[in-house]
């Protein structure tokens, strides 16, 4: 399994850890790259604007646009961005205009990408990590780099500890062996660089599978099952409410071509809207979603996620004022908290700089174990002889060693794994048929010769 999943997967997983790496450095570089829409001089002495000063700036200088949500500065020296809507953009696009929150000026207009606000330079090696540019086919690859990198993973662990058993001492399993050359020199810095990455690169493959698209949709159903799903604030509301009319005075007369005006027809506005949620306790780097209709509420949602217990939100009323209903992080499922630290986690937001940090030398690690094992094929292939010398893989017959029990236990789990992660399973049995080749193929020489 090792060695069948080491020649055929790797590829796919040297591109994963290649694209990864560059997703997690795309975060510090996208500071840089757009430094003057994300942050502003902080004016000594000034505090920062009203929020529906600084929102209205950004519908004079975008009036086409159908304002969607708006992200406050999180903090000191930060833009507040104003997210609008335009189906010529596409999916999960929306244009993003960054005010600064003290003068109100607006510092630039750039696409964002999905919830995450991802900009081009981090959504573009987002995409290229996701699908290389592909799209829905292109997936196909990160997960079945997914579905085998756990089984990689463990089986090369396995491979160390059999080899390793007659060292004492944690050194002999952690780090390299000393005095070595070719071969088992590379087979000693592989193992070693395999330890110390094995629960990173478990993990990645956890979480990796979460959002894949068929071990995803299946992962999707086992936490409904099990009441892990991630639950979400009431945003709809009784339009009639708090008008004494039939709905369509006052706040009804806010939606038209620009979509939902805060603080026009009876609207509360997004003041008073910041001092309602902070009220309730949802405060730290907030988003703020606009009704899409006469129906919906405003929902206020902590977006934290470098410290993820900073997911708490509330929606609001728009007439009214009213609080709909409240959620906070504590009350969500154990399961839904757990994916929540793991998807955060795995995309390095999870504490910032030093989860990027990180997942930036987990992905070299997986380069080099990548490299150490191709190098380790190609060093024991047969010196002459062959005209195909590549190496040589697992003795046969070791199936026909085995105990009857322990081969239909392991049968069953091989092909409940194979229905859970399905590009598990066609991995299996692609292995298992070039196996079978390979074995048909060595006999039938046998038999000329």
């Amino acid at each position: 399994m090792h060695f069948y999943a080491g020649i055929l997967v790797a590829p796919f997983l040297l591109i994963a850890a290649v694209t990864g790496l560059l997703y997690a450095a795309s975060y510090p570089l996208e500071k840089v790259i757009y430094a003057d829409e994300l942050t502003v001089p902080v004016p000594e002495g000034k505090a920062a604007l009203p929020l529906s000063q600084q929102v209205g700036a950004a519908v004079e200088a975008h009036p086409g646009g159908t304002l969607s949500k708006v992200w406050p500065s999180p903090e000191a020296g930060a833009t507040t961005r104003v997210l609008f809507e335009d189906p010529g953009l596409g999916e999960s696009k929306s244009t993003a205009v960054f005010v600064d929150p003290y003068t109100a000026e607006v510092r630039g207009e750039l696409l964002s990408y999905g919830s995450s606000g991802a900009l081009p330079v981090r959504a573009w090696i987002s995409e290229f990590h996701r699908h290389l540019h592909l799209g829905e086919p292109g997936r196909l690859y990160s997960e079945l780099a997914a579905s085998w990198l756990w089984v990689v993973a463990l089986g090369g662990l396995l491979l160390w500890l059999r080899r390793r058993r007659a060292t004492r001492g944690a050194r002999g399993l952690l780090l390299p062996e000393r005095g070595l050359t070719g071969r088992r020199r590379t087979m000693s810095r592989h193992g070693a660089i395999g330890v110390w990455s094995l629960l990173g690169l478990l993990f990645l493959s956890a979480t990796g599978l979460t959002w894949s698209t068929y071990a995803g949709e299946n992962v999707a159903l086992l936490r409904e099952q099990v009441r892990g799903t991630t639950p979400a604030v009431t945003a709809t509301v009784d339009p009639a409410a708090g008008t004494g009319a039939d709905g369509h005075e006052g706040h009804g007369s806010a939606h038209g071509d620009g979509g939902h005006q805060p603080g026009e027809g009876g609207d509360i506005g997004l003041d008073r809207l910041m001092d309602t949620a902070r009220e309730q306790g949802v405060s730290e780097s907030v988003v703020i979603t606009l009704p899409a209709d006469e129906k919906g509420a405003y929902v206020v949602a902590e977006n934290d996620k470098q410290w993820p217990v900073h997911f708490d939100s509330v929606s609001v009323h728009p007439a009214t004022g009213e609080v709909v209903d409240t959620l906070a992080f504590a009350d969500y499922p154990v399961l839904a908290q757990l994916t929540r630290f793991g998807i955060d986690a795995h995309m390095g937001l999870f504490l910032g700089l030093p989860n990027q940090l990180l997942l930036i030398a987990l992905m070299a690690g997986l380069i080099v174990l990548i490299v150490y094992g191709y190098r380790m094929w190609w060093q024991r292939r047969p010196a002459r002889g062959t005209r195909f010398g590549v190496g040589r893989p697992m003795p046969r017959g070791a199936w026909r060693k085995a105990p009857p029990g322990a081969l239909a236990g392991l049968l069953a789990a091989a092909v409940l794994l194979g229905w859970f992660v399905p590009l598990f399973g066609l991995g299996l049995v692609l292995f298992l048929a070039v196996d079978l080749l390979r074995g048909a193929v060595a006999r039938r020489r046998a038999d000329v010769s």
